[in-house]
């Protein structure tokens, strides 16, 4: 037997590839949209992927399953959790597929699978332990575990209602997934855990940062199970701390439910013509994405342009500050093109258009003078322009951290959820923004100048605060 695990570290997702080498046949778990690169690692392992299968409807990504299912490749998707969880683009549909249910196996090449029902993450989310008959085994070698068991947490049950609206679920959802916790502790102890995320998901407070574990070890040092000393208990656990998730999540469920739209291929994105720079400048029914560094952005940048930097939460920006169905720009380098396109069809934002280099973005913005700035001041700085008065202060931290330490009067909005919340921000008066480190307040400052607000971008760190003539609260 082979298993590859698959890593999008911008997601923090998990594929699993695992191949019968004996028969040549393989299935591919939790896929990404972008199958390309599947195919072609099961190609190096001279290996053919005849199926494909989902753990659940998925909230930070668009599933590939339908991508695989186009290609008239066998689908497994989970059929439980009620009709408002049902995969509705499988139902009725020409394509090869099952609708899984908890108890039902089937097997690719020499190996065997298992469904597990184990609702809490979401109604309808199911496991697949994985037994290797080619080698002899009758037990698991491991369990594709889904948003159910993390390596150090379990999936968060908040979701549905935090980013989905489903209003009401979330205490029910955590009942659910304590009552899950069973499926675990039936499970030999040797099997490993094969987990569809690691640290850095929004699907978990505390995911840790090792790529697999056993379910022995997760009995014993996963603190989430830990906590399930009673029902209650655990629910109390479960639910407290949980970052704000990026509304974005709820259109991904939405797509996933009703099937994403097939794409085919990566596409090929065109080099913008520096002419047509101009045209973009101002312009809000297009989003162009600045991927240089926020000194760069904030020193000069396109008028209405988002800062979007590459190594700071490319997809959470991206999905987060770009309205559904709105064109996309990038000012990116030619080789850095292909990972970032990868990235926003894997949350279908689709319609990319074309793209400019940062050089040639940087020479357009000193010989045309049509560039927009931001101030950026630290915290003795915004200490002083509150005391002066007529400013708002935004903290775009998440809540978690604001409820330990912020300062006094200033306005909470965890910054994935700003485009979402623009009403309750004053329009009448400069806002100064800040987080811990003034990363995710440049992002912030961006999408609020976009939207015609006043802004300062504090560039500070928050703990800086305390070195001011007054104390946080």
């Amino acid at each position: 037997m082979l298993v590859r695990q698959v890593v999008d570290p911008t997601l923090a997702q998990y594929a699993y590839l695992i191949g019968c080498p004996r028969t040549g046949e393989a299935i591919l778990f939790d896929p990404e949209r972008d199958i390309d690169r599947y195919l072609e690692l099961a190609a190096r392992h001279k290996l053919r992927i005849v199926a494909a299968a989902d753990t659940h409807i998925h909230a930070d990504y668009l599933s590939g399953l339908r991508e695989f299912a186009e290609r008239g490749i066998t689908v497994y998707a989970s059929g439980e959790g009620g009709d408002d969880w049902r995969y509705e683009w499988l139902i009725g549909s020409t394509y090869p597929h099952q609708l899984v249910h908890h108890g039902d196996q089937f097997r690719v090449g020499n190996i065997g699978f298992t469904v597990l029902h184990t609702p809490g993450h979401t109604p309808e989310h199911v496991c697949y332990t994985v037994v290797d008959h080619g080698s002899g085994a009758n037990e698991p070698i491991g369990v594709i575990t889904g948003d159910f068991v993390f390596v150090g947490d379990l999936g968060r049950p908040d979701l549905l209602e935090q980013a989905a609206g489903a209003v009401g679920a979330m205490e029910p959802s955590a009942r659910q997934l304590f009552h899950s916790l069973s499926v675990l502790h039936a499970l030999p102890e040797h099997a490993q855990i094969w987990p569809a995320h690691g640290a850095g998901s929004a699907c978990g407070k505390s995911l840790g940062d090792v790529p697999t574990s056993t379910v022995g070890y997760e009995r014993r040092f996963n603190p989430a199970v830990q906590a399930a000393t009673s029902e209650d208990a655990f629910v109390d656990y479960i639910l407290s701390g949980q970052p704000e998730p990026p509304m974005y999540f709820a259109r991904m469920k939405r797509d996933n439910r009703v099937g994403p739209r097939v794409i085919g291929n990566v596409p090929t994105v065109p080099h913008l013509p520096v002419a047509e720079l101009g045209t973009l400048g101002g312009r809000s029914d297009v989003a162009v994405l600045d991927t240089r560094p926020r000194t760069a952005f904030l020193a000069a940048h396109l008028p209405k342009s988002l800062l979007c930097e590459l190594d700071f939460q490319f997809v959470t920006i991206a999905g987060s500050y770009v309205e559904e169905n709105v064109p996309i720009y990038l000012v990116i380098a030619p080789d850095q093109l292909d990972g970032a396109v990868r990235s926003l069809i894997r949350i279908g934002l689709d319609d990319i258009r074309g793209y400019v280099t940062p050089d040639e973005l940087t020479a357009y913005l000193r010989e045309s003078g049509n560039a927009a700035r931001i101030a950026s001041i630290d915290m003795a700085a915004l200490g002083a322009r509150r005391k002066a008065g007529n400013v708002r202060v935004l903290d775009v931290r998440g809540k978690v951290d604001y409820d330990a330490s912020h300062i006094p009067g200033a306005l909470n909005i965890a910054h994935p959820r700003l485009l979402v919340r623009l009403a309750e921000i004053p329009r009448d008066q400069p806002v100064l923004v800040h987080c811990a480190s003034g990363a995710r307040a440049a992002h912030a400052v961006a999408l609020l100048e976009r939207h015609g607000y006043d802004v300062v971008h504090v560039g500070d760190l928050y703990a800086n605060w305390h070195a001011t003539s007054e104390a946080p609260a």
